[in-house]
């Protein structure tokens, strides 16, 4: 058997999750352009994923979304310019700043999540909703002994 058939039909990690974030980015970003947030990208998820709404420091974003600090504020600056994001100073550390959702920032969490939610029930439905609340336990339990330091 070929490698390119053995991957097809028996793919590793790497593939099914590459397969699975792609397609979903596709499809969350499609819908959320369809509810009026068609300039932000798959990449500014990297920020907006793990935004607070009270605003989260760049270095925090970095390491919760496991980019480098530098990428992150290319993707701030990208969002403070399309309106998503403000750059604040942070009460606790005035020497910091801190990313803090604007309105349509706000709007546009909500509706990703929503969108999220909407999604995962999708799937739920199709493969049972027990499998699929054990596919999601299992799958966090890979993700966090892959992302585990070691």
């Amino acid at each position: 058997m070929r490698r390119s058939e053995r991957k097809r039909e028996l793919p590793d990690l790497g593939i099914l999750s590459s397969r699975t974030l792609f397609s979903l980015q596709k499809e969350l970003y499609s819908r959320l352009a369809e509810l009026g947030h068609a300039r932000v990208r798959p990449r500014h998820g990297a920020v907006l994923a793990y935004l607070d709404v009270e605003g989260s420091r760049a270095s925090d974003l970095a390491a919760q979304s496991g980019q480098h600090k530098q990428v992150i504020g290319t993707l701030v600056d990208e969002l403070v310019t399309l309106g998503y994001v403000e750059r604040r100073p942070d009460p606790a550390d005035r020497r910091a700043k801190l990313v803090v959702p604007t309105d349509l920032g706000r709007d546009h969490m909500v509706k990703s999540d929503a969108v999220l939610v909407e999604m995962e029930a999708e799937h739920a439905r199709e493969v049972g909703e027990e499998a699929y609340a054990e596919f999601k336990r299992v799958f966090k339990l890979v993700a966090e002994r892959q992302t585990a330091t070691k």
